[in-house]
């Protein structure tokens, strides 16, 4: 049996979940329930459960320290959150603590909430659609802020500059008084150091890391 404590604060809301687990003739078995963060460490110390039900906004600590908490002095327990908190910075500070699944209270079910109970327990984590995307758009923000955007000198961005405006290499160089050979070094310059090999994709890349503006 997969021995499971429920930590809602609200009782109807524990109730409804305690209920509908045990009728769903399931492995899941209910071994305790917390309307609270103390009152789920003082069942801790009588009950050691396999998983937790964790909501996250509850009356006397966050479910964020409690997780914190649990990883640290309990890490084999395997924590679910279920909760209306669906901030992207509550979801990026559960993820850095190591949950292992995610359910919104808005779009999640019962059998959702048993699917991922079993997920989790085979080792594999378990998020809902709608927090799958925050994941997604988490990830997409790190990338951005762990990107290397390569040094240009002054030249080579003026070079960038006037490539994005249509000129070709002859009209660079006389733009900038320079010769056409010192044009195509620059360019093979800005190619070598962006990893790429034409004048369009070092337009788009400068323009997408804002390098240079559109106008």
């Amino acid at each position: 049996m997969i021995k499971t404590i429920i930590v809602e604060d609200h009782s109807l809301i524990r109730f409804t979940l305690k209920t509908a687990l045990t009728n769903a003739h399931t492995d899941i078995q209910v071994v305790g329930e917390a309307e609270s963060g103390a009152e789920l460490f003082r069942l801790l110390e009588t009950t050691t459960p396999d998983i937790i039900l964790l909501d996250i906004a509850l009356p006397d600590i966050s479910g964020i320290v409690i997780a914190r908490r649990l990883k640290k002095e309990r890490p084999k327990i395997k924590i679910l959150a279920i909760s209306a908190e669906k901030e992207i910075e509550v979801v990026q500070s559960l993820l850095d603590i190591g949950i292992e699944g995610f359910i919104s209270k808005q779009s999640g079910n019962i059998e959702e909430i048993i699917n991922a109970i079993h997920s989790i327990m085979n080792g594999v984590e378990y998020f809902g659609k709608d927090i799958a995307a925050l994941i997604y758009a988490i990830y997409v923000s790190r990338k951005k802020t762990t990107e290397i955007t390569p040094e240009f000198t002054a030249r080579e961005r003026e070079i960038i500059l006037l490539c994005r405006d249509g000129l070709v290499a002859k009209e660079i160089a006389d733009r900038l008084c320079i010769s056409l050979n010192t044009v195509h070094n620059h360019k093979k310059n800005i190619f070598q150091k962006l990893g790429i090999n034409s004048t369009l994709e070092m337009v788009q890349y400068a323009l997408k890391h804002r390098i240079i503006n559109i106008s």
